[in-house]
């Protein structure tokens, strides 16, 4: 397929003189009309760019098999380790043609554990029938008979909260707004819950108006919340805040403050658990008692090689703690003595994949698992037996046959930088998508995708970076790709790109790059840096005007990893590698498609908006730059059908662009 190209001037976007003057930067924003989503000549602009994208995405060879592939890949359905409360189970699945998981309950007899019938309790299917309404958030009470469960609307992610009755299914209170994916935390007896709204803590009596709600903490922020079963003490974590809150004799305590480091915690049998990278970049749990809570002891010490993830408690056959980690992008659960922290042994996994959250009940835990071929599944872990069994699976559907390679590029600063390589067996030069994050502490790790698998089946190969910025290497790996060491992490990337190139695994006219949200920033920075090396770049939902990015969306909550355009010095970090500002004229860039979503709230699509009219104007290679946009979806889970028609265009366009013949 020819490449196309905008035949005429006066398609192009205007670009208007707009050039502010910052801390004495010039900073031109030619764009900036298309901010205003609202405006007529924006909507214009989108009806055209509508039109392009449409016929452009008609033309493409493959398509269509590219989207039976995904979708044949994808009917492998959901299924999430059970919360369990009072004898119940509560759970999600999401069964193939399901829109979205529903949140399942089921009864158990109390003596032995068994599993009891399930039902339906929440399906969003019930509130809309087009796939419009996200199940976002739930939380049962400890004694399982109410449930708190938020839900928004188009992709939105602006969460309303409401209370149901477990076994009647009558909504007991709520619509309560400004709740986005607030946790909850149940009082005993379940008539009192804490939650988040509008950024602040609040206590809340079932079936009473909102006005009527207690404030627990004299500042706002996005807080994790855990009470004790008791309910005495409310553990409240923010960013590099922890507190605790005494419920019964009043105040709260500072458990952990500090700008360098993190800490989350849980209070079990009368102690404070404190899991923390404080003085441990790849995390320690430390023991305090509650009275006293800033006072610690460790218990379990940093592992020097491994992430730790998550933390549970086990009960019987004697208490333990159990501790997830990440070792070099693998899951691994060890289990540890509760009183002294000494290790006695590890829970046997079904492979070297990925661990999601653990959640326990006496001498029993539940986790999902799945790897770069194996569709998530639960397994359960019985301590009494030292046995690991499957739970509860998901359809079998046929895979590709997939080698897994883990290779080692080097970072122009000598930092050693591991990617994961997936293809089917052969050698030579071949399309591949190099995909990366590299923001937020966020670790890559390996799981089921059937876009990847789709894409590999076709005969390409598919590439995971680890680059700093995420999480697969502790805190430190984390705080080297963040605020003013942000450019190591397009360093890392294209270091990788570069090592695919010299290993032969492809070539730059068959290497595509793709990422989602910052991975969208880390590949729009990789291409306007170094744009002669790639064919093809997907840029989804991406954060691209470092300028203004404070201003819109979530944008605010990002300082910290960001930095602020307020501050003269971190300004000048923002427009180092700002991938808008970096546009040039008469630079031959690759094909590019930014794909949006309508009831994004998140990052807001004026970012693609304002680097999809720079590239079109700059570019001289003759490759398309064009604009998805898809209104009623937002940036996190989207209707199924709407998720594999995405993923079925994006391979299309990268195959197309890479040289991939699917047809």
């Amino acid at each position: 397929m020819a490449p196309q190209r905008l035949a005429k001037p006066e398609d192009l976007a205007e670009r208007q003189p707009i050039v502010d003057e910052l801390h004495g930067h010039r900073v031109p924003d030619p764009y900036r009309w298309l901010e205003d989503a609202t405006s007529e000549q924006t909507r214009r602009w989108l009806d055209a760019e509508d039109e392009r994208w449409r016929t452009h995405a008609a033309a493409l060879p493959g398509r269509e098999r590219l989207h039976h592939e995904v979708a044949r890949l994808s009917a492998t359905g959901v299924v999430t380790a059970p919360v369990w409360r009072g004898g119940r189970q509560f759970f999600l699945r999401q069964e193939p043609g399901q829109e979205h998981p529903v949140l399942h309950v089921s009864d158990s007899d109390g003596a032995d554990g068994a599993d009891g019938a399930a039902r339906r309790l929440v399906d969003p299917a019930s509130f809309d029938s087009d796939g419009l309404v996200a199940l976002d958030a739930w939380q049962p009470s400890l004694d399982g008979t109410r449930l708190a469960f938020q839900i928004s609307h188009g992709g939105t992610e602006n969460s309303v909260l409401h209370v149901l009755d477990v076994e009647s299914g009558a909504v007991l209170d709520g619509p309560v707004h400004g709740c986005r994916y607030s946790p909850v935390a149940w009082f005993p007896g379940a008539e009192f819950f804490c939650y988040v709204r509008e950024r602040r803590v609040w206590r809340h009596r079932v079936g009473t108006p909102v006005e009527q709600d207690v404030a627990l903490l004299d500042r706002t922020g996005s807080f994790g919340l855990d009470l004790s079963e008791d309910g005495r003490w409310l553990v409240i974590a923010e960013g590099t805040g922890l507190w605790l809150a005494d419920l019964v004799a009043g105040g709260v305590a500072t458990v952990h403050e500090g700008p360098d480091s993190r800490a989350v915690a849980m209070v079990h049998d009368g102690l404070l658990y404190v899991f923390t990278d404080h003085g441990a970049p790849r995390g320690r749990v430390c023991v305090a008692d509650p009275s006293t809570p800033s006072h610690w002891r460790e218990l379990i010490p940093e592992d020097p090689e491994a992430v730790i993830s998550d933390l549970a408690v086990l009960d019987d056959p004697r208490p333990m703690l159990l501790v997830s980690r990440i070792r070099h992008a693998v899951g691994e659960m060890s289990l540890h003595a509760l009183a002294t922290g000494a290790r006695i042994g590890d829970v046997p996994l079904p492979g070297a994949g990925s661990l999601g959250s653990v959640s326990t009940s006496g001498h029993e835990a539940w986790f999902s698992y799945t790897d770069s071929v194996t569709p998530g599944a639960v397994y359960r872990y019985d301590a009494a037996l030292h046995r690991t069994t499957l739970w509860a699976g998901t359809p079998g559907v046929d895979v590709p046959e997939v080698t897994s390679r883990q290779l080692t590029a080097t970072s122009p600063d000598g930092t050693p930088i591991r990617v994961v390589v997936l293809a089917k067996p052969g050698t030579g030069p071949r399309p591949t998508i190099l995909y990366g994050y590299g923001g937020f502490g966020v670790p890559l790790t390996p799981s089921y995708s059937s876009y990847i698998l789709a894409w590999v089946e076709a005969g390409g190969v598919f590439a995971s970076a680890q680059v700093r910025g995420g999480g697969e290497e502790g805190e430190q790996w984390h705080r080297d790709g963040m605020l003013d060491r942000k450019q190591n992490v397009f360093d890392d990337f294209v270091a990788v790109a570069e090592h695919l190139i010299a290993e032969r695994w492809t070539t730059p006219s068959r290497l595509g790059i793709c990422g989602e949200s910052n991975g969208g920033l880390l590949v729009a920075g990789a291409l306007t840096q170094r744009p002669e090396l790639f064919a093809a770049a997907v840029c989804s939902a991406p954060v691209l005007d470092m300028v203004r990015y404070e201003q819109f969306g979530l944008g605010p909550q990002w300082r910290e990893e960001y930095g602020t355009a307020a501050d003269p010095e971190q300004l000048a970090w923002l427009l180092g590698y700002s991938p808008y500002h970096r546009v040039r004229e008469g630079v031959a860039y690759p094909a590019v498609l930014f794909t949006t979503f309508g009831g994004d709230t998140r990052v807001d699509p004026m970012h693609a908006r304002k680097m999809c009219a720079a590239l079109q104007w700059a570019s001289t290679s003759g490759r398309p730059v064009l604009l998805r946009h898809e209104p009623d979806v937002g940036h996190g889970a989207s209707p199924a059908t709407r998720a594999v028609a995405l993923a079925g265009d994006m391979l299309a366009f990268l195959a197309t662009h890479t040289g991939l013949d699917v047809a």
